[in-house]
């Protein structure tokens, strides 16, 4: 690992100094990064033994179900239903490869250009279905008119910027792989996200955050937990 300098686009204010069509570039190569990532055969660079290749989205079900009710705050059914749909339906696996785990546009450095230098936050890396992270990729890359984004004045709602079917096709040109069953990833995704959200809203609300809200702006106050002294 290395210090690697540039531009992190996150927001629409970070995605300014790009032209429209830099912005449609970069789409692209965020893209392309992501089918050269799965290209790479694990074995091959020492990365074999990173994790179990077989199963992935089983074990993603069971480790982040097991994480819902270690830090859930409250009670959610569909939190359960939707885990036992997606528990009963998982598509067959096709070849093995390093998956990132959180792969989007704001866990990469560019250039001033718009090259990507660097992609970021390993720590969920393994072994698996590379579907899911196109999946996790467009639950990430919000549309300027969508009703819910996974985040707030997110950058790729910028003019400019592709849609996600044309990400879509543009890893399906790339990759070769069958997307067909996209959707079902697209769905684990946001599930996925939920419960990761879930987790740090239990630790907001139990003080581990501080005391300040501005973090947090619209969470009720009557939604924070009480601290528990004597630890």
């Amino acid at each position: 690992m290395g210090f690697v300098d540039g531009p992190i686009l996150r927001t629409l204010e970070e995605a300014e100094p790009f032209s429209e069509d830099q912005r449609g570039a970069i789409g692209m190569r965020v893209v392309d990064t992501l089918a050269a990532i799965h290209a790479v055969d694990p074995d091959a660079v020492g990365l074999g033994e990173l994790g179990k290749k077989e199963d992935y989205v089983a074990r993603q079900l069971r480790r982040w179900h097991g994480q819902w009710e270690k830090s859930k705050t409250r009670e959610l059914e569909l939190v359960d239903d939707v885990h036992d749909r997606l528990a009963a339906r998982i598509p067959d696996q096709g070849q093995a490869t390093i998956v990132h785990g959180d792969y989007r546009l704001d866990n990469m450095i560019l250039t001033e250009a718009g090259d990507v230098a660097a992609v970021l936050d390993w720590e969920l890396c393994t072994l698996g279905d590379p579907l899911a992270d196109v999946g996790m990729l467009m639950v990430y890359w919000a549309e300027p008119e969508d009703e819910f984004t996974s985040l707030l004045d997110a950058a790729t709602t910028a003019p400019g910027f592709p849609r996600r079917e044309d990400l879509r096709a543009r890893y399906a040109e790339r990759s070769g792989r069958d997307l067909s069953e996209l959707d079902y990833y697209i769905a684990l995704g946001y599930w996925k996200l939920a419960v990761i959200l879930e987790g740090v809203f239990a630790r907001y609300a139990a003080g581990q955050y501080g005391s300040s809200d501005e973090q947090f702006p619209g969470v009720r106050p009557d939604r924070r937990a009480p601290r528990r002294g004597g630890r």
